[in-house]
């Protein structure tokens, strides 16, 4: 395999790591200043260029893109793709993870443990933002932030407000989220690759600090997760369209809650805490990948016109509680039941005399028509008739403006 490493980082541990791991497997790799690419775009003929000349074939691109290029650097992993070149994370998929409230409203819609969080952009709207994440003390994060960097607590409401407004004044966009009391400074880091956990380890903040990034001063320590965490950490890196990840989570009450998802995750510490071999357990992965390719499902149904896969939701409301999978009539519309999800469990080519339980998601393939017909309506929250709320004393509403 001819591998490509893209990182404006060459002397970086992570960078040496993986370099290092694909020589040792007699792979050919080569480490690229994501910066020294330039696109050409031609009719039926994506190419690249690199250093002013032009690129040679690749069978596989890990791309390492910082924070601070990620426009132009998921340009680049995107030209990859067009030219078919296997590439570890799409540009897709790091653009999901890069931007903090996009990942956040992705990993919500699919039902995955999240802290409360609340973006708003009007002065008039912090305040209600504060109590709706259940009061102070918050956290105050930017959107766009890395090594714990740009992530405040606030301990009062009146500093949490005075925070935002700073911020909002400089043109930042920030989110509010609600202190998870019980993780107490600490956090769990997994490093997902593909759809399994190689390495995890937990982070301890010291002394005064909050952040338990090893990058703020953080003790590391390697931990065996459950198989909720695993799951969890698994399903938020492959929901936002990645194959390797670090995700962060915090210990809450209720089970674990992502913080974040890292799409070029540093190696350094989850190796020297676990003494694991995660670089090569990437490097491993992306061979599995170039030898046998997955089927690009997106393209492929392109074939066969008005056909597709999609994701049904069985609420507690629903009629197809207490049914099974035959009894709902779900095949009789044309469709395929691929995947069961029930909690923290997958169950692949479920028997279709299982029934269907609250809460339940099917990941199914069949006439997009049909399967619109099978998602149920999203259910309303109910709203006090205006007459009650002029009664109670509020405004008539005065529109949207």
């Amino acid at each position: 395999m001819k591998l490509a490493i893209l990182s404006c980082a060459p002397k970086a541990y992570s960078t040496l790591r993986l370099l290092e791991a694909a020589e040792e497997r007699g792979h050919v790799a080569k480490v690229l200043n994501t910066l020294k690419f330039s696109i050409d775009l031609e009719r039926g003929s994506p190419n690249l260029y690199y250093r002013q000349k032009q690129l040679s074939e690749y069978d596989a691109v890990l791309p390492r893109i910082g924070a601070s290029i990620t426009y132009f650097g998921t340009a680049v992993v995107r030209q990859f793709q067009e030219m078919d070149v296997y590439c570890a994370n799409t540009a897709h998929g790091i653009a999901n993870s890069r931007d903090k409230l996009r990942s956040l409203q992705i990993l919500s819609r699919h039902h995955i443990g999240i802290p409360k969080t609340n973006f708003a952009r009007d002065k008039k709207d912090v305040l209600p933002a504060i109590k709706r994440v259940g009061g102070a003390p918050v956290i105050i994060k930017l959107i766009e932030g890395t090594q714990g960097i740009g992530v405040l607590l606030a301990e009062s409401t009146k500093s949490a407000e005075g925070i935002i407004e700073l911020l909002q004044s400089q043109k930042q966009n920030v989110l509010v989220q609600k202190f998870v009391a019980e993780s107490k400074g600490r956090d769990i880091r997994a490093l997902v690759v593909g759809d399994r956990v190689v390495a995890a380890m937990r982070r301890v903040a010291q002394g005064q600090e909050f952040r338990s990034n090893v990058h703020r001063g953080g003790v590391a320590e390697p931990v065996e997760l459950d198989e909720q965490y695993r799951e969890t950490a698994v399903r938020a890196t492959q929901i936002l369209g990645l194959q390797v990840a670090g995700v962060d989570m915090l210990e809450g009450k209720d089970g674990p809650q992502i913080m974040e998802v890292n799409s070029s995750p540093g190696l350094e510490g989850i190796e020297t805490c676990t003494q694991l071999d995660v670089a090569g357990a990437i490097i491993d992965y992306i061979a599995a990948q170039v030898d046998f390719p997955e089927i690009d499902l997106r393209q492929r149904l392109t074939v066969s016109r008005g056909y597709g896969v999609t994701e049904i939701y069985v609420p507690g409301e629903s009629t197809f509680v207490g049914k099974t999978i035959t009894d709902s009539g779900i095949p009789e519309h044309d469709v395929n039941v691929l995947t069961l999800y029930r909690g923290n469990k997958v169950i692949p080519n479920p028997k279709y005399s299982r029934v269907l339980e609250p809460g339940d998601k099917l990941l199914c393939f069949g006439k997009m028509e049909s399967m619109r017909k099978l998602i149920p309506l999203t259910a309303r929250r109910k709203r006090k008739p205006k007459v009650q709320q002029l009664e109670e004393g509020h405004e008539p509403p005065q529109g949207d403006d």
